[in-house]
């Protein structure tokens, strides 16, 4: 199927599927006329790498996992579950840096509408 179907088939633009491509993630066979034509496999590969960019992976990390995006692989791929660990881990780590700068910023508003209130009350 040519472009426009694929980025269909995967909710993405056909724009994704060449920055796939130009970041050496996919390789997709052209015909004669230089359209390129993806397979079902170049599909799974693709959506693949679109669930991976979705739950925060650069192009690069997801290089760095090239077999995990393969269905020429036999089980699981070799290296994907310290990958998924270790970004798992900076989540965590933004996590609790969002929440601590969540809680500085409550303790203020409450400190702000508690002297707003006081002021109402005199």
């Amino acid at each position: 199927m040519q472009a426009k179907e694929a980025a269909e088939r995967l909710g993405i633009t056909q724009r994704m599927l060449r920055h796939y491509e130009q970041e050496g993630l996919l390789e997709i066979n052209r015909t004669l006329n230089g359209y390129r034509r993806y397979g079902e496999a170049d599909l799974r590969r693709a959506g693949r790498i679109r669930d991976f960019i979705a739950t925060g992976f650069s192009t690069r990390e997801i290089r760095d996992m090239s077999e995990c995006l393969s269905d020429e692989s036999d089980g699981p791929c070799e290296g994907g579950i310290e990958k998924l660990t270790e970004k798992l881990e900076h989540i965590d780590r933004l996590r609790a840096e969002l929440d601590k700068k969540r809680g500085v910023i409550l303790d203020r508003l409450a400190t702000l509408q508690n002297a707003i209130a006081n002021l109402s009350h005199h």
